[in-house]
């Protein structure tokens, strides 16, 4: 019998979920020109990849509540590898898109980390274990476009790729040696989920948390849509210097997953998240303002991202355990909805920003597109406390 896995365990599987989705984000423009292809055609490496990835989050979160955690990590990570050996080989665009598409299998390592953490803990203490998780998460998506895009300038992008497959053999030998199974009882049965899953469909609570999770990283997934175009065709940057400022997001998504850790005890979840959506969209609505009188400026521009990643941060944790706390037993199977709904709207901005920005754009419809999701996910929560003071009066 192996015991539950270790947070480092926890970190790294969900650290090469998400370091897979943005290494190579500052060589998508060299990329587009070595395939012959126009930019929104590679750019649906990213766009693509993450509306595969909500598809297969519907369908991870189930088979981990039945099949257990552990194995879904193990083939989850297999396939990654078989995928990314794939991208390697591709010649054509066409090619390469079908592998990477092949390789959103990964996100699986995402999601389960956070139905880990509510098998072993409850309501709060699950948010705050939640924070530190995606705290430490937080690192390699900071460091890996800064690491991409040297690498680009160096090797060419391909060596991204191969940083990729690397990185997964050693997660893979780390899950299979330490991912001790969660799930009590053998799992859930596919009939008694489905039998529950009306329980979820009414919940006002779970549609608001899912709401607010899937806004506020919105932003964000619009941010990686459009960001390499903004930071290429409006502010003149190398990929190298790219990549630099793509640490912007994920430094202050760490100290909000930091905050997160620290007073969602104390706080509850609920005004955590009321906080975080606060600074995003104050965050955003100022950086839109200056762009349009103007004022555009690298530090203006990748500043207002930091705090977008500082409100993402404290959002992030605290909805994500209120989704998993509406049925306990089901964590799985609502990190897997909240995350599919999640990705699922990332990848519609996503693929929205790639379409809007055009060169003489500007930056300008990348952050109308983030500021409204932004102002969306304050609106949601908003929406769950007006129900909570109703039903508290009520009761």
């Amino acid at each position: 019998m192996r015991t539950p896995p270790h947070m480092l365990t926890l970190v790294a599987l969900s650290g090469v979920s998400a370091l897979s989705m943005n290494v190579f984000l500052p060589s998508l423009p060299g990329m587009a020109r070595d395939f012959g292809v126009e930019y929104g055609v590679m750019q649906l490496s990213v766009s693509a990849y993450i509306g595969a990835s909500a598809v297969l989050q519907l369908l991870g979160g189930p088979l981990s509540d039945r099949f257990g955690r552990r194995p879904v990590v193990i083939w989850g990570l297999v396939g990654f590898l078989l995928a990314t050996i794939g991208t390697l080989l591709a010649t054509t665009a066409t090619t390469f898109l079908i592998f990477r598409l092949l390789q959103s299998v990964i996100t699986v390592c995402m999601l389960v980390p956070r139905a880990v953490v509510r098998d072993l803990y409850d309501g709060d203490r699950a948010a705050s274990m939640l924070g530190y998780v995606t705290m430490g998460m937080a690192v390699v998506p900071m460091m890996a476009p800064v690491f991409g895009g040297v690498l680009d300038e160096l090797f060419g992008w391909q060596a991204n790729f191969v940083v990729m497959g690397l990185l997964g053999i050693a997660v893979l030998a780390l899950a299979f040696r330490d991912m001790g199974e969660t799930v009590r009882g053998g799992g859930m049965p596919l009939r008694a989920q489905m039998a529950n899953y009306p329980i979820l469909a009414r919940s006002h609570r779970f549609w608001g948390y899912c709401a607010a999770a899937t806004l506020s990283s919105g932003a964000f997934f619009a941010y990686l849509g459009g960001a390499p175009f903004v930071g290429d065709q409006v502010f003149g940057l190398t990929p190298a210097q790219v990549g630099y400022w793509f640490a912007a997001p994920s430094i202050g998504y760490i100290l909000g997953n930091y905050l997160s850790a620290r007073f969602s005890p104390v706080l509850g979840l609920n005004r955590m998240i009321l906080m975080g959506a606060v600074v995003c969209a104050a965050a955003l609505s100022v950086s839109l303002i200056l762009d349009l009188a103007g004022i555009v400026r690298p530090l203006f521009f990748f500043g207002a991202i930091a705090l977008m990643g500082l409100g993402n941060g404290m959002v992030l944790p605290n909805a994500n355990a209120g989704m998993m706390s509406v049925r306990p037993e089901l964590a799985g199977t609502a990190s897997g909805l909240g995350g599919a709904l999640a990705v699922a709207g990332g990848a519609a901005l996503s693929a929205l920003a790639g379409a809007l920005l055009q060169p003489g754009s500007g930056a300008t419809p990348l952050l109308a597109i983030m500021c409204a999701s932004a102002l969306g996910s304050l609106v949601a929560i908003g929406w769950v406390l007006r129900r909570e003071r109703q039903l508290a009066r009520q009761g």
